[in-house]
């Protein structure tokens, strides 16, 4: 069976399972808020029309530097992209017959990009079920790699490493002439989150991935960004095509970066749907990980393989992410996004049917 390589691909998934689609369903296998796009796109959308019939400015200048200003860095330090998997995409071209190492379990298109490109690759494995940081086996890996990817928080354990890990791991990778490059895709989701990017005065192996598409659900526009030190990313978008993000994504990431009550409002909400939910898995003893952000694993610990609870939430409309292409999980967990608390609370009661079968 090919499983679809991302969530929210439903048609495909039920194409493979050879199910039939349930006249209703709840999604929760897309990491997206809950609450939508910034209620300001909406506002401001009719505005978009004159942009059509422009051409993009081919180095988004005004968006790279709102996000520069907004980092304390120089615009030469942001590379704008048509989502996070674009920026992957090109830094996988870089790294064009290099030794990677990818801390699992990691967001698959890492490894995907490295392998199209040639490149030889190493895992550090994670073990659950807290996932916790460990460097048993590390420097042996990074004494001949080229480059580290490092998702935090992590996709799909939700797990967030404080910024004394990332700077014990830029000291690391820095020893051995290696890159770090550290996917953020779900940081602003994080409470706690600390910012490394004051980190890149000092270390320029250091690559920041972020991703717009999350926390303001426009996975149907596309856009990210990558932070570093300006040769670097001077040397990553020569692989990127001219006129790679529109002009309506531009406007939008602008309208976006204004949404900082939006940003706080979605926080508010996943924090409390994120602990009515755990309370819930631990009093009905299922394992869940300790996640910081707006998704978490799931695991019924009286099976190994997690098949059959999956294919019982599908028949009554809650679609999970399965984890068939994550390495170190082939199937043993389930991802769920944070929903609404009414689309939470129909999650809760077909997991009760499945405990009362």
């Amino acid at each position: 069976m090919k499983w679809p390589a991302h969530g929210a691909n439903l048609n495909y998934l039920f194409e493979a399972l050879k199910m039939p689609k349930p006249e209703r369903i709840i999604d929760f296998s897309a990491n997206i808020n809950p609450l939508g796009p910034p209620p300001l796109l909406k506002e401001q959308w009719h505005q978009l029309y004159d942009r059509i019939s422009d051409y993009p400015d081919p180095m988004g200048f005004l968006l790279k530097k709102r996000i520069a200003e907004r980092e304390g860095l120089l615009a030469e330090q942001v590379l704008i992209g048509n989502g996070g998997a674009e920026i992957i995409s090109l830094i996988g071209r870089m790294l064009s017959g290099k030794r990677v190492v990818i801390v699992q379990p990691a967001f698959s298109e890492y490894e995907k990009v490295c392998r199209v490109n040639g490149c030889s690759i190493e895992y550090h494995q994670l073990k659950p079920d807290h996932w916790e940081w460990a460097d048993e086996g590390l420097d042996r890996k990074l004494e001949h790699a080229d480059a580290m990817f490092f998702c935090n928080p992590s996709n799909p354990t939700g797990v967030y490493y404080p910024k004394t890990v990332v700077l014990h791991l830029l000291e690391k990778c820095a020893t051995n002439n290696c890159l770090l490059i550290v996917d953020e895709a779900f940081y602003d989701f994080v409470p706690t989150y600390e910012s490394i990017v004051e980190y890149m005065k000092d270390f320029a192996n250091l690559l920041v991935i972020r991703s717009m598409t999350k926390m303001f659900a426009i996975p149907g526009i596309r856009l990210g960004y990558l932070l570093g030190d300006p040769t670097m990313i001077k040397e990553i978008g020569k692989f990127q095509p001219e006129w790679s993000i529109n002009a309506l994504a531009l406007m939008v990431g602008e309208w976006c970066l204004s949404s900082e009550n939006h940003i706080t409002k979605t926080i508010k909400l996943i924090e409390a749907e994120k602990a009515r939910l755990t309370d819930f898995y631990v009093a009905e003893n299922f394992l869940v990980s300790p996640s910081s952000t707006n998704f978490y694993l799931l695991r019924d610990p009286s099976l190994e393989d997690q098949f059959p609870f999956y294919q019982f939430l599908i028949t009554q409309g809650m679609i999970p992410r399965h984890t068939m292409n994550f390495v170190g999980l082939e199937g043993t967990w389930m991802r769920f996004a944070i929903k609404s608390p009414d689309a939470n609370d129909q999650l809760v009661g077909a997991i009760v049917a499945w405990r009362n079968l």
